[in-house]
């Protein structure tokens, strides 16, 4: 039994109707019916009937839910006990950030937010998604900047700020490095470097996606994780790759970032920037930053 499934169990409550219930907590019905299944499966009773038409409480379901919203607000105020008592402590926000984040955003955001919060010190972590949402789950980071996966977490909030842009990284010496604009009909025969869908799935579908829209066939001839070693490949004259515009910001000698000119299947083919929290939490730190971070959005998003 979790926090999530006793929020579930009264939100359904107090609507009697699961899809309003699911759409108040910023969830998918077939999420919050699973998660109230496993509370009454943990409890050994059904707290809802289920007809095709209705959902009404069963007796079971009415003499527990004054403890369930009991419990839940015992949770809530022991999580803002602690969270105050490390403000009080140290002004310390933990941000994680995916590498363009880290090159692009986060220094962008600092300046104005040790103008607004002089006492408040940030501690950035930058990893991948797939290690930063389980490290907000587990309460070691408070925020994070990242790609927000295909089958979202409910105990995750996932606010989308923008999309960034792909440019295409090359050596300076080749042939399409001083155009203005770049079509993917021009790359059909370059070696491109790509990163694993397992750890980078957005990067990578963001390559094929570009190729498939354009009726072509990307032709890979490396795999990399970091985009570190993605550009100094491309340094090296290994291939090309399609990145964020963000990691123009790595400066590696010997490579130029060149947009992809506007098509149709470009414009489709976007990499989605959230920032992620967990549900249900309160961190006035956060707020702080949450604040700072929308009177930027303009100008990061044109930078992006």
């Amino acid at each position: 039994m979790n926090v999530t499934q006793l929020k579930c169990f009264i939100a359904a409550s107090e609507t009697l109707h699961f899809g309003r219930a699911a759409q108040s907590l910023d969830i998918l019905p077939a999420t919050l019916g699973r998660q109230i299944r496993q509370l009454e499966d943990h409890l050994g009773v059904e707290l809802f009937r289920r007809t095709t038409r209705s959902v009404t409480m069963t007796e079971a379901g009415n003499r527990v839910l004054e403890d369930a919203r009991a419990l839940v607000a015992q949770a809530e105020a022991f999580e803002e006990t602690a969270r105050a008592v490390r403000s009080a402590e140290a002004h310390v926000l933990r941000v994680g950030a995916i590498d363009s984040a880290a090159a692009g955003l986060i220094p962008q955001i600092l300046q104005p937010l040790h103008e607004a919060h002089p006492d408040l010190e940030i501690q950035i972590v930058e990893q991948k998604t797939i290690h930063l949402l389980p490290k907000l789950l587990s309460g070691s980071l408070d925020i994070a900047f990242c790609r927000p996966p295909d089958i979202r977490d409910p105990r995750l909030v996932f606010r989308t700020l923008f999309y960034e842009t792909a440019v295409v990284a090359l050596p300076k010496a080749h042939a399409l490095a001083y155009q203005e604009t770049i079509e993917i009909a021009e790359l059909s025969d370059e070696p491109l470097i790509v990163p694993d869908r397992r750890s980078r799935p957005h990067s990578h579908d963001l390559t094929m996606s570009l190729f498939m829209g354009a009726g072509l066939t990307a032709r890979v001839a490396q795999i990399a994780e970091e985009k570190q070693t993605i550009v100094n490949l491309v340094a090296a004259g290994t291939g090309l790759a399609i990145v964020p515009r963000w990691t123009a910001r790595l400066r590696v000698q010997g490579v130029r970032f060149i947009p992809l000119a506007k098509t149709d299947a470009t414009s489709q083919a976007k990499l989605i920037l959230a920032a992620s929290w967990a549900r249900g939490t309160r961190d006035p730190l956060r707020d702080s930053f949450l604040s700072v971070l929308e009177a930027q959005l303009e100008s990061l998003e044109a930078s992006a």
